[in-house]
């Protein structure tokens, strides 16, 4: 009995079709599969790591190839692809941010008497000549002083500054800003809650390089002890800023016909950084202050003086993809629950940005979202959703200020090409690759829009986790796009 028992079980399973995580449609012309299956399972710089493809139809939504499609994983940054979308849908392209000034006080004996308020409503592309302005419009409005307190207003978000998942080693990194209401940048790369530092070698060697901060602040203390080596050294510069503090601290070597250096490192109270840089407009515009400045909020009885509007998201998009802002994505999260259930927060955002994508047709059942810019290692996207979405949206009206967003391969313009502007630079690929880089410890992605060998519009899906080297998830990128476009290998 044991005998038939044994040979019935072995018909079972011979019988019985073998898992097989590859979906191929019957797409006769599509005969890059085999190649592309053949690839990701003997490739050893995949070995012990989880990757996972997807492609299709942009003109028809077919699915054409999926492997480990249905399984979820890390998308690092491309989780912005769906807070781009959920923005551009709830907020709209020419949505703005407002940053106001108001007072509890009244005009009067060439001065405001009263508190002057700067009320920040999210905008993360304040810049140095945005509080300047602001100041010059209070002068003409007769103010030259101001007999009260400058107050910083940030309460349009919560005071939770960093998302639920990022690093505490990140803290200091310009990807790593605060999230808030009250917040400015640099310069126009928009690094919201961060300073830009350059460091350019000193004349001599064994001297102290030159270090420069913009903006220009009393409020950075920076500690300089790099020094300046011969160029047969290599540059070991490092920056760091105190946990708690704006004291930075610039050490290591730089050879002495190095090119300036520029950094971005992020800072401690962005709402207090702003504030202060509103303070200084004040000040170098003629405007006396006769009172203490610090954090508080606007009062129910309380005149708009005036405001500044932020450039439309549709501009904002631009530095945010291509770039891949993480503060910018952030910022985006808490502005939507603001603005669907008022409430500026990353559970609100969240909850917000959830119901947004339902109506887009994204199962958002299927993923699990931590934050918008996907620092959280604990995101989870299927690669089917992500392409299922990227065909989805082509439909809407703002679907050309999102592909416009996209970084463009091989373009070597930052606000072209952006995180692919040094990559695919030669053969076919260049220039015709539009997609949304990805990258964590251990994992890259890549997702966007491209043609196949036959010319017809694609969209594709790479996401590669538990990577043993990091800089390998570039160079397999680039060989599975080779393979579903027939570029050479």
């Amino acid at each position: 009995m044991q005998k038939y028992v044994f040979f019935l079980t072995l018909f079972i399973l011979f019988l019985t079709p073998q898992f097989d995580n590859t979906t191929e449609a019957a797409v006769p012309q599509q005969n890059y599969n085999n190649k592309l299956t053949e690839y990701l399972r003997t490739n050893s710089k995949l070995k012990g790591s989880i990757s996972a493809v997807s492609i299709r139809s942009a003109s028809t939504g077919q699915l054409l190839y999926s492997y480990n499609g249905e399984t979820r994983l890390t998308p690092a940054s491309n989780m912005k692809l769906f807070t781009a979308a959920a923005a551009l849908e709830l907020l709209g392209p020419q949505y703005r941010f407002d940053t106001e000034i108001w007072t509890d006080g009244a005009i009067k004996w060439n001065g405001l008497v009263g508190n002057l308020y700067l009320k920040g409503k999210g905008d993360p592309t304040l810049l140095s000549k945005d509080f300047d302005q602001l100041a010059k419009r209070l002068k003409s409005k007769g103010i030259h002083y101001v007999c009260g307190d400058l107050v910083g207003d940030d309460t349009w978000y919560d005071d939770v500054r960093y998302s639920i998942d990022l690093p505490w080693s990140d803290e200091a990194e310009y990807y790593g800003a605060q999230i808030s209401a009250l917040t400015a940048a640099p310069d126009e790369d928009y690094d919201a809650g961060t300073i830009r530092i350059d460091i350019t070698p000193a004349k001599k060697e064994n001297e102290h390089p030159i270090i420069k901060v913009f903006p220009k602040l009393d409020l950075f203390k920076v500690h300089n002890l790099a020094t300046t080596v011969s160029n047969s050294e290599k540059n070991s510069l490092k920056i760091s800023r105190e946990h708690g503090t704006n004291e930075l601290i610039v050490e290591g070597e730089i050879p002495i016909e190095t090119e300036t250096l520029k950094e971005w490192v992020s800072v401690w109270d962005t709402s207090n950084y702003a504030l202060s840089l509103f303070e200084k407009s004040l000040k170098d515009n003629g405007i006396k202050l006769i009172g203490k400045t610090g954090i508080g909020s606007v009062p129910i009885k309380s005149e708009l003086l005036t405001k500044h509007s932020s450039i439309k998201l549709s501009e904002l998009m631009v530095p945010f993809m291509k770039l891949s802002n993480n503060t910018h994505a952030e910022v985006l999260i808490k502005e939507m629950g603001k603005v669907k259930g008022n409430e500026g927060s990353w559970s609100a955002g969240i909850q917000a940005d959830i119901e947004v994508l339902e109506k887009l047709g994204v199962p958002v059942q299927k993923m699990v979202i931590r934050d918008g810019s996907g620092v959280s290692h604990m995101n989870l996207v299927e690669a089917d959703i992500i392409t299922k979405l990227l065909y989805n949206i082509q439909a809407a009206k703002w679907f050309g200020d999102f592909y416009h967003s996209l970084p463009v391969s091989g373009v070597n313009d930052k606000l072209v090409g952006g995180t692919l502007a040094k990559r695919f630079t030669n053969g076919g690929l260049k220039g015709n690759i539009n997609a949304k880089t990805g990258s964590l410890t251990n994992v890259s992605s890549l997702s966007g829009y491209t043609k196949d060998k036959y010319g017809d519009n694609i969209i594709f899906s790479i996401l590669l986790n538990h990577l043993k080297e990091n800089q390998n998830g570039k160079q397999i990128e680039v060989d599975i796009l080779k393979l579903i476009t027939d570029d050479e290998l």
